[in-house]
């Protein structure tokens, strides 16, 4: 007589190869939402701390219980100020194609999905330039090492010359809620103050602000290509 104990339905489902498969899926989709995930750089706007093609990874829990600040590179959902669609294609697979891409960071990046670095936050003002061309927040100078490429600014052409550079804005202070992000290619970035540059007259609501419940997380790290591994 056989003394093998049969085996139970729990042990034989917890025991497959399909239940570990779709566990995987689960764990996987668990930290990709909640935890980090991946994001794909789709443009030269953060040249050169970042370039096109370079996979980061974004913290989701780098906000929990903490404010962006200045200075922090952050991935965010654009909405409808910033035109871009945030509707889907009409073409049900290139939609596919795009929401794996957002979920994984491993394909192509959704358009309303922006990757900026924080120059200002809630309540601080904000205007360009001193006369050596430095962006001003809260009446200082800022010092900005990372910026690629800026606006032409000097010999003849400042915010007092006409035309104006265009890197001069007027004072602008920050809503409640909101973050005043550029590109650190400032030249090619179309960011918070592409529309309120000189020497165009600017509308009221030319600015685009990052708002709070729109960020997605802090940006931490290169992960790809592997020769350009590094923290931000």
């Amino acid at each position: 007589m056989s003394t093998e104990e049969p085996v139970s339905l729990r042990r034989r489902i917890t025991g497959s190869f399909w239940f570990h498969l779709v566990l995987a899926f689960v764990v996987a989709g668990l930290i990709l939402s909640f935890v980090a995930k991946p994001y794909l750089v789709p443009s030269g706007s953060m040249e050169s701390t970042l370039q096109p093609g370079d996979r980061v990874l974004v913290n989701r829990l780098a906000y929990i219980g903490a404010d962006p600040a200045p200075g922090d590179v952050i991935v965010f959902d654009a909405d409808d100020s910033w035109g871009v669609s945030t509707s889907a294609s009409g073409n049900p697979l290139k939609d596919v194609l795009r929401w794996l891409g957002e979920t994984t960071g491993f394909g192509p990046s959704g358009p309303h999905t922006l990757i900026k670095r924080i120059v200002a936050g809630p309540g601080q003002t904000v205007r360009c330039c001193t006369v050596g061309g430095s962006l001003i927040v809260d009446g200082e100078p800022l010092d900005e090492p990372y910026v690629f490429q800026d606006l032409p600014f000097g010999e003849g052409v400042d915010c007092d010359s006409e035309p104006a550079s265009r890197r001069c804005f007027d004072e602008v202070t920050v809503p409640a809620g909101s973050y005043l992000v550029l590109g650190d290619h400032r030249s090619v970035s179309a960011d918070s103050a592409i529309a309120c540059r000189a020497p165009e007259s600017p509308s009221p609501g030319c600015w685009r602000w990052a708002k709070r419940e729109q960020i997605v997380g802090r940006a931490v790290a290169i992960l790809w290509p592997a020769t350009r591994w590094s923290g931000l």
